[in-house]
């Protein structure tokens, strides 16, 4: 637990400057006198569509990595290692698939886009290698979690690729390129990182590829099939649940209310940062204690994930919720992204709701019974997709995220009676409950205090009294082990450093 503890610190902090970044970022996308709300609502409908790709293109194989790598590890030589390039040349198939597919119903997509969306189409091409670069990262990011050095791949994926997008957009909002030539650097993002990703496992001699098939590839090789075929079907579902949103907003009301959308959604995906780091840091250790049947570790982690992530995400959408409304005043951003407040509230709820339920996916996905998470990956599409349109149609760019919360609830739901019932786990507490009021007590202090302060100066009075009610609160009822250890760490090293 320590290691995964260190990792989720080292992982959380990057991911969090990446945010800042990108919070500058799309400062400078949505402030007055920037990218108009449909030219950034074409970056995000093109990010839609590459993940996607992405998503039909891998064939299932990213799982089947880090679900096998333990074996192939324990025995075989690293460059007997043959599980890396199976996996690279399923995807180089898919990827070939899947551009095919992608240009034959190009005049599908100018069909469904031209009426409200037409200035994406031009950039429609550039899909392609943007989201080859995708794959191909995520691919390595996925044989990077496996051998559990998932803190280069969060930096690189959450902060270097930021910073480069950064570089990018100055050069648009000083007029130095125009925003097709904005869009022709933009879909080289994902390559370029997968490059130093590549250079990177290189130079430290963990990238081996074998092209002879090894003795534990003939023994596992139709559970690795069969795992591939269930997990490709949750992947697509799962980009689809995710990007459909989107997709609808975009096609039916036009980019610019799916400009505004997106926006929301990034505010509120703040909030589930820790879950994403703890995610990726989890999954090969995970791996490794169901192979181990090591049940103590795999009940451990689950507990500590859903207190600690339901801590963060209640911290994070605090100090979101309260100040999100004073931010587009002071930063001067465009007005109409205002529109989509109500859609921060409830995505935020959604999320809270997500993150504290823990690692569960990671947990099902990396045990024998992985089919099951594909099951609840097809119910979640089943429900998100029908109210999202349902939703949309009635009230507009608010209705994804109704849709979203009663999907989240249904969803989590089924995979924690699943644990529950089948090993007898589940990850809450009377400290849970603590977290929750604790939580609700803190917001609504800073809210009716200081709700009248407007400015810079409100913004800091209520981060400050909502943040430390909250960790004051977090220490004194001593909600999790993980903070106090932290607290003792940080006092051995000042003393360390006075010696």
């Amino acid at each position: 637990m320590a290691g995964i503890r260190k990792q989720t610190i080292q992982s959380s902090l990057i991911v969090y400057f990446g945010f800042a970044v990108g919070a500058f970022n799309t400062y400078l996308y949505t402030k007055n006198g920037s990218f108009t709300q449909e030219e950034y609502g074409v970056t995000r409908l093109f990010i839609n569509f590459s993940q996607n790709f992405f998503a039909f293109a891998s064939l299932g194989s990213l799982p089947v990595l880090y679900k096998f790598y333990p074996y192939y590890k324990d025995n075989l030589p690293d460059k007997k290692n043959d599980l890396l390039t199976l996996v690279c040349l399923v995807s180089l198939a898919g990827c070939i698939l899947v551009s095919a597919c992608g240009i034959i119903f190009e005049p599908y997509v100018v069909r469904k886009f031209s009426e409200h969306s037409s200035l994406f189409l031009p950039f429609y091409l550039l899909v392609f290698p943007y989201s080859l670069g995708f794959l191909v990262f995520s691919v390595l990011e996925s044989y990077a979690w496996a051998l559990q050095t998932s803190v280069i791949t969060n930096a690189l994926k959450e902060t270097v690729l930021r910073i480069i997008t950064t570089l990018f957009i100055v050069l648009f909002y000083f007029g130095l390129i125009n925003f097709s030539q904005f869009m022709y650097l933009f879909s080289s993002l994902y390559i370029i990182i997968a490059a130093i990703l590549i250079i990177f496992l290189w130079k430290t001699n963990r990238l081996h590829f074998s092209f002879s098939i090894s003795r534990v590839t003939k023994k596992f090789y139709k559970k690795m099939l069969g795992l591939q075929v269930f997990v490709f079907g949750g992947v697509c579902i799962n980009a689809v649940a995710i990007t459909i949103s989107d997709l609808l907003i975009a096609s039916k009301q036009g980019l610019a209310d799916a400009a505004i959308f997106s926006l929301a959604v990034y505010a509120a995906n703040f909030i589930e940062i820790p879950q994403r780091s703890l995610t990726s840091i989890t999954t090969g250790a995970l791996s490794r204690a169901w192979k181990d049947k090591d049940f103590n570790t795999i009940n451990r982690v689950y507990h500590r994930s859903s207190i600690n992530m339901l801590l963060l995400a209640v911290f994070v959408f605090g100090n979101v919720w309260l100040n999100v409304a004073q931010g587009i005043e002071v930063l001067h951003i465009q007005n109409e992204y205002a529109a989509g407040l109500g859609v921060v509230f409830i995505l935020g709820i959604a999320k809270i709701i997500d993150a504290g339920t823990g690692v569960n996916s990671v947990i099902i996905a990396t045990s024998t019974f992985w089919k099951f998470e594909f099951y609840t990956n097809v119910i979640l599409l089943a429900l998100r997709i029908p109210l999202a349109y349902f939703f949309i149609e009635k009230y507009g760019i608010i209705g994804p995220a109704y849709a979203e919360i009663i999907s989240q609830v249904v969803y989590n739901f089924i995979r924690y009676e699943f644990l529950r019932r089948k090993f007898n786990m589940q990850p809450f507490n009377i400290e849970t409950l603590y977290a929750v009021l604790l939580g609700v007590i803190a917001v609504a202090a800073a809210y009716f205090l200081f709700s009248g302060i407007e400015g810079w100066t409100g913004i800091i009075i209520r981060s400050v009294l909502f943040s430390g009610v909250l960790i004051g609160g977090i220490f004194l009822l001593k909600l999790t082990p993980d903070a106090v250890h932290l607290v003792g760490v940080a006092k051995t090293r000042i003393q360390d450093w006075k010696k």
